[in-house]
C-alpha cells in the first residue's frame, strides 16, 4: 500500500533536489504543510519524521525541520575531459581483477564495487519468490528455458517499460545473465574483432574488460558529471573514425551518476541515426532515481532507430540471481543465436522468480521504499566526504543509483591509494579502472550502497588519513 505520508514524503525530496528548499533552509511548519497538502496534521508530521529517519531533515527544538547541509559538498561542475583521443586497444585489464580478487577478502570495507549490501535489497520477497515457484512449478525450474527465455517474465518486462513509454512486444525481449551478458550480445551484433566503438567516459570498468575480450578498439567520449556524454565531441569523432557503436548510460551513469535529458537523449539519437551508428545503451540503474518520475530509455524515445537497450535486476532484487535482458531491435534474430551459442539460456527458477515479483506488485513497492534509502545513502556519504577529506575534494552529485565519483587533490594517485586502503581493510575503485589509456589518476568511484555504522564512518576516516 502506498500511504499518503509516503507520497508527500517524496514530493519534498523532489522539492529539496530541485532547489526549492535548500541546505540550511527551513521547511513550512506542518500546519502549513497539512494546509499546503490538503492532509492531515498526522500525515504531515509522519511525512517530516520520515525524512528525518533517511537524513534529509535536522530538528530544532520550537523551531522546526530544517534541510541538513549535505546539499552543501563541493561539487564537480566541468567535464573531466574536453577532447577525444583516437581508437586504442583495450589491454591491462589485469589491474582491475586483482584489485576486485583482494577487495573480496573476508574482513574488507567493501565501498569500490557498485554492489548493494544486503539491507538494501528485499532478500525476503526474494526468498518468498523462489519458494513459491519451487513449490508451483518445479516441473518447470528443472527444464531449459531456451533464448529468448521464460515468456512470463518478457511480458512482466515489456509491461515495466512500456511504463517508461517503450512501446515493445515480450516477443522483442531476450533473458541475459544478468546486463554484462547483454552488452557483450550487443557488441558481438554489431561489431567485428578490430572495429571502433565511442564509449562515454568516465565508463564502467566491467565494459573495459567486455572490450578487451571482444579485440575492439575504443574512443573515449567526455561526459559532463550532470548533463553526460558531449554529443559535439562525438560527432567530431564520428567524422574522424569508422565507428561501429556508441555505448553509454543514459539514466544514472557509472560512475558519475548523470541522467540524460530527453532533449540531450533526441540530440544524441538524431546524430547516430545521420551516421548509421548503432546506439547501446545500459539502463541497469534506471530504476533507482531518487524521484517519482522514471527518466525514459533512448529506445522509447525512437523507437525506430538503430537501438539496443539492456538492463538487469542485479542493482535492485538480487546480484546473484543473474537475471538481465536485451531489447535487439533489428539485431535481434541475431542476438537470439548467439545467447544460445553462449551461454544456451538463463537459469528457469531466478527468471521465473523475478517474474514473480514483477507480478505481484512487489517489485514496484520495493523500489518506492528503497527510493528514499539510496538518497539518503548517497547524501550521508557526501557529507561524511566533505568533512573528513581534503578541502580541495569534488564529487559528483548524483540523482539516482548509489555511486559517487570524487575528485581528489592532483597530487593524490589513486592506485597507490586504493592499494594503501586495502591495508587498512578498505576497498576503493581507483580513476584508471574506467578508462582504456589510464586518465582519472587523481579520481576514485565510492559505492554508497553501505549501512552506515561506526565501522563505515572509521573506514571513511582511516581513508582520509592516508590524503
Amino acid at each position: 500500500m502506498n500511504y499518503r505520508y509516503q507520497q508527500l514524503a517524496d514530493e519534498l525530496v523532489e522539492q529539496i533536489y530541485a532547489g526549492l528548499y535548500r541546505a540550511g533552509e527551513r521547511l513550512p511548519g506542518v500546519r502549513s504543510l497539512s494546509e499546503q497538502r490538503g492532509v492531515s496534521v498526522a500525515t504531515a508530521v509522519a511525512a517530516y519524521r520520515q525524512l528525518e529517519d533517511k537524513g534529509f531533515l535536522d530538528v530544532r527544538d520550537r523551531s522546526g525541520f530544517y534541510v541538513r547541509p549535505w546539499a552543501q559538498t563541493r561539487s564537480i561542475d566541468t567535464p573531466v575531459e574536453t577532447s577525444a583521443t583516437g581508437p586504442c586497444e583495450i589491454s591491462g585489464q589485469e589491474l582491475a581483477m586483482a584489485m576486485i580478487k583482494a577487495a573480496n577478502e573476508p574482513g574488507i570495507l567493501q565501498l569500490g564495487a557498485a554492489v548493494p549490501e544486503v539491507r538494501f535489497l528485499p532478500t525476503r520477497d526474494v526468498e518468498r519468490a523462489i519458494g513459491r515457484v519451487l513449490r508451483e512449478q518445479r516441473h518447470t525450474v528443472a527444464n531449459y528455458m531456451m533464448p529468448p527465455g521464460a515468456p512470463e517474465l518478457r511480458r512482466q518486462i515489456a509491461r515495466r517499460l512500456a511504463e517508461a513509454g517503450c512501446q515493445l512486444s515480450p516477443h522483442e525481449v531476450v533473458i541475459t545473465n544478468g546486463c554484462q551478458e547483454a552488452l557483450m550480445l550487443a557488441l558481438r551484433a554489431v561489431t567485428q574483432a578490430g572495429d571502433t566503438v565511442a564509449i562515454e567516459s568516465p565508463a564502467f570498468y566491467g565494459l573495459w574488460h567486455v572490450l578487451e575480450s571482444l579485440n575492439l578498439k575504443a574512443v573515449e567520449i567526455p561526459s559532463h558529471p550532470e548533463r553526460g556524454i558531449s554529443v559535439d565531441t562525438l560527432g567530431f569523432a564520428l567524422d574522424r573514425w569508422p565507428i561501429k557503436a556508441c555505448v553509454l548510460v543514459p539514466n544514472f551513469s557509472n560512475p558519475i551518476g548523470y541522467c540524460m535529458s530527453d532533449p540531450h537523449k533526441r540530440t544524441l539519437i538524431d546524430l547516430l541515426d545521420a551516421r548509421g551508428v548503432t546506439l547501446i545503451e545500459d539502463d541497469v540503474y534506471g530504476d533507482l532515481g531518487f524521484q517519482v518520475r522514471r527518466p525514459s530509455l533512448c529506445k522509447g524515445l525512437s523507437p525506430n532507430s538503430d537501438i539496443i537497450s539492456c538492463g538487469s535486476f542485479s542493482k535492485t532484487l538480487s546480484p546473484g540471481m543473474r537475471v538481465g535482458w536485451i531489447l535487439g531491435g533489428r539485431h535481434h534474430r541475431r542476438i537470439e543465436q548467439l545467447k544460445y551459442v553462449s551461454s544456451i539460456a538463463t537459469a528457469s527458477l531466478p527468471q521465473l522468480a523475478v517474474a514473480d515479483l514483477l507480478e505481484s506488485g512487489r517489485y514496484e513497492r520495493y523500489l518506492r521504499e528503497i527510493r528514499l534509502t539510496y538518497a539518503s545513502a548517497v547524501a550521508r556519504m557526501s557529507e561524511a566526504i566533505t568533512r573528513y577529506f581534503p578541502a580541495e575534494t569534488r564529487m559528483t552529485q548524483p540523482q539516482g543509483g548509489f555511486v559517487l565519483w570524487v575528485e581528489l587533490p592532483e597530487d593524490v594517485d589513486s592506485i597507490d591509494l586504493a592499494q594503501r586502503a586495502l591495508q587498512k581493510g578498505v576497498s576503493i575503485a581507483p580513476g584508471p579502472l574506467f578508462s582504456a589509456t589510464g586518465k582519472y589518476r587523481h579520481f576514485m568511484r565510492i559505492s554508497c550502497a553501505r549501512q552506515w555504522d561506526e565501522r563505515l564512518e572509521q573506514g571513511l576516516k582511516a581513508l582520509a588519513s592516508l590524503l
